[in-house]
């Protein structure tokens, strides 16, 4: 049996994602985002967020790479990458998603301004109608 290499991730937009192409025509669109979470440190709250680079390839990634802007919530479904290499006598790592699916969630949190998220039923900036109700 082969090893299982899957991930799915929720997460919003660090940056407006870039499309490329290579000398062969295929479209690469890269991007990152935060994957935020609360953890109890004694008796607070505190926010901890970790950052992960992804990559897109080929027609979904060209098609869908305008609509990925700063602070924009995506889902993610691929697998997990790790590029190592060595600089300076020293070895370095870095872990990135390739992306097999991505879903449009949602506009800018409420805290980043106008383009926050639509109410259950609403058109939010890029068109989408949110119908989930929770």
């Amino acid at each position: 049996m082969s090893d299982l290499n899957s991930v799915v991730i929720v997460g919003r937009l660090t940056n407006d994602a870039k499309l490329e192409y290579t000398n062969s025509g295929l479209a690469i669109c890269t991007f990152s985002i935060a994957n935020n979470k609360d953890i109890k440190k004694g008796d607070k709250w505190e926010k901890y967020a970790s950052f992960f680079d992804v990559t897109l390839f080929g027609k979904h990634g060209e098609a869908v790479s305008k609509y990925l802007t700063k602070g924009g919530q995506v889902a993610i479904q691929g697998e997990i990458k790790q590029d190592r290499w060595e600089k300076d006598g020293k070895n370095h790592s870095k872990i990135k998603i390739i992306a097999n699916n991505i879903q449009l969630l949602g506009g800018k949190s409420q805290s980043e301004g106008p383009l926050a998220e639509p109410e259950p039923g609403q058109v939010d900036s890029r068109g989408f109608v949110d119908s989930i109700p929770f």
